[in-house]
């Protein structure tokens, strides 16, 4: 039976770096963000729903969503965020438990979910749950460097997620990634072989410095 680890972190923390780490060792892994964006594409299967939620001033056409007026809406209506995850995360869920068949004789896999913490659900669909940390200021840092985002836009997304505190409290096993790329890969090579050789019956975590 596949270990599943749910993988997370807050906005700046590498965790889409890591993923790709674990793909690269040939570990099976399911993004939820992709499988969002999927729902949300040209003439996606959630569109109808938004479509009834919000109108047409959140599409481009008939079956394209404005993806940055869809952005915009959440983040200045907090009921509407509410409301949009109301549609897909269900729809969410019933793909990742679709995609988790798919790897039936694997050892583990990773789940890759950014809100993992905030919803219950999810939680329940993963084995272990594996958080990638770093500092409140090398989040905003990172951000700043690769998005041009000003500080007080980032803090605004950072409160929108899990506070660094409430994912620790969650973590089976804490990656904390500080420092180079080298050094993250060979922390997930040690989580790597970790993983392989778990035991369902083991009731210890995991913290790599």
């Amino acid at each position: 039976m596949t270990l599943w680890i749910g993988l997370t972190g807050g906005i700046g923390s590498g965790k889409s770096q890591a993923a790709k780490i674990f793909s690269d060792l040939g570990v099976p892994h399911i993004d939820a963000d992709s499988l969002s964006r999927n729902l949300t594409a040209d003439n996606g299967i959630a569109l109808p729903a938004i479509r009834r939620l919000f109108g047409d001033k959140v599409f481009h056409t008939q079956n394209s969503l404005n993806r940055a007026a869809l952005r915009d809406l959440v983040f200045r209506r907090p009921q509407a965020k509410k409301e949009l995850e109301e549609v897909l995360l269900p729809l969410i869920l019933n793909e990742i438990k679709s995609a988790k068949t798919r790897y039936p004789n694997a050892a583990y896999g990773i789940i890759d979910v950014p809100l993992l913490i905030e919803n219950p659900e999810f939680l329940a669909a993963v084995d272990r749950v594996l958080v990638i940390d770093v500092s409140e200021a090398t989040q905003i840092l990172r951000v700043q460097q690769r998005s041009g985002l000003n500080t007080e836009e980032i803090k605004r997304i950072m409160n929108t997620q899990a506070s660094r505190k409430t994912r620790l409290l969650y973590a089976d096993d804490v990656l904390e990634n500080e420092g180079t790329l080298s050094e993250l890969t060979q922390k997930i090579q040690g989580l790597h072989r970790f993983y392989l050789g778990y035991s369902g019956n083991s009731k210890f975590g995991t913290s790599l410095p």
